[in-house]
């Protein structure tokens, strides 16, 4: 046997390597501080300037605070942590000039609106009170929206409905391809064609006179692509493997959508149907058109002049008077809060449908 030699290379020393500086970093509060400066800033270069507006003493603060944070986060942080910095301050920036326009909208509408808004406004109708003079109501179009809203919802939502599952379990082809393209199309059409289409064929053609059944037909073209998309992006969200199980069962298709496919995207569903319903009950073209206003209270929607919210509120505003113009806020008050009801409901239902994921 002959003897081997073993040499061992030396161990490494296990001690950790020196650990480099860190980069210091502006403190949590430094945003904020800054946007406080930046806007005292502003609001003394407007006073000396003499700008009059508030909202160019708001834009030179925007811009300074924009400015300052790059510069500090440059000058402690390094150039590239002050380009995030810069970033995100932008992204703030963007936000605010988002909000403050909302917020002074429905500040300027809750301030003008509730002076006339109480249980007698809410309860009576315009009768025979002339525009110029103090008191009515606005109950007659409450009546009217609900009924012309509520009719468009019952239009559009199965055609919409039923269309979004035609083009996601069965549209193959140059069908599918064109109603695609249709409703992409009806997407964006201004309210006004719609109720011109609905005037040329259901009053001038048919002969039939206003009605809030006309107006709603109207706004049912509206809705019904922004059901359709809503619905459509719903279904393709259920996973595939779901709708294969229920076809190796042997289940039909048809049953395996009814049973299946939209029980499981009925939440999205039915946000998308609230939030379209939101969005035509503030269209005031097709109203004019086809529904005419009226000043009396008309409960049947297939006959007769009706009235609407936002119709109420064109017309008070068109008077000119004091007493029209506080009946006018005050009845926009009432339909943004309507709006909001449709939103916030749309939010909750998404939340309680949403799948609950345990940890």
């Amino acid at each position: 046997m002959s003897n081997t030699v073993t040499t061992r290379r030396p161990v490494a020393d296990s001690a950790p390597l020196p650990v480099s500086l860190k980069q210091p970093r502006l403190p949590r509060w430094a945003p904020a501080a800054i946007a406080v400066a930046a806007v005292a800033v502003g609001c003394g270069i407007g006073l000396v300037a003499g700008l009059e507006s508030r909202i160019q003493w708001g834009l030179i603060g925007a811009l300074l605070f924009i400015l300052g944070t790059y510069v500090l986060a440059a000058a402690v942080e390094g150039v590239r942590q002050a380009k995030d910095r810069l970033a995100t301050s932008l992204v703030w920036i963007c936000f605010v000039l988002a909000v403050v326009p909302l917020a002074s909208l429905i500040w300027e509408t809750v301030v003008r609106g509730i002076k006339v808004l109480d249980g007698y406004f809410l309860s009576h109708s315009m009768g025979t009170l002339p525009d110029a003079l103090p008191g009515g109501g606005i109950y007659h179009a409450i009546i009217g929206t609900l009924q012309q809203v509520g009719l468009a919802a019952l239009i559009a939502a199965p055609i919409g409905l039923l269309t979004a599952i035609y083009l996601v379990e069965y549209g193959r082809g140059r069908l599918a391809k064109a109603v695609t393209f249709f409703v992409d199309v009806m997407t964006g059409i201004p309210s006004i064609v719609a109720g011109l289409f609905i005037l040329s064929v259901w009053i001038l053609i048919l002969g039939f006179g206003p009605s809030g059944f006309a107006g709603a037909m109207a706004l049912a073209i509206l809705m019904m692509p922004v059901v359709v998309r809503s619905t459509e992006e719903m279904l393709k969200l259920v996973p595939n493997e779901l709708r294969e199980a229920s076809l190796a069962l042997g289940v039909p298709k048809w049953r395996t959508i009814l049973k299946v496919v939209l029980p499981t995207s009925i939440g999205g569903i039915t946000t998308g149907l609230m939030l379209a319903v939101a969005r035509i009950t503030g269209e005031t073209a097709p109203v004019l058109l086809l529904v005419w206003g009226a000043k009396t209270i008309n409960n049947n929607p297939f006959e007769g002049a009706q009235q609407s919210l936002p119709l109420y509120v064109f017309q008070q505003w068109q008077q000119g008077s004091d007493a029209s113009y506080d009946r006018a806020w005050a009845a926009a008050l009432v339909l943004i809060a309507f709006v909001m009801i449709l939103n916030l409901v749309a939010r909750g239902i998404a939340r309680w449908k949403a799948p609950k994921t345990g940890r």
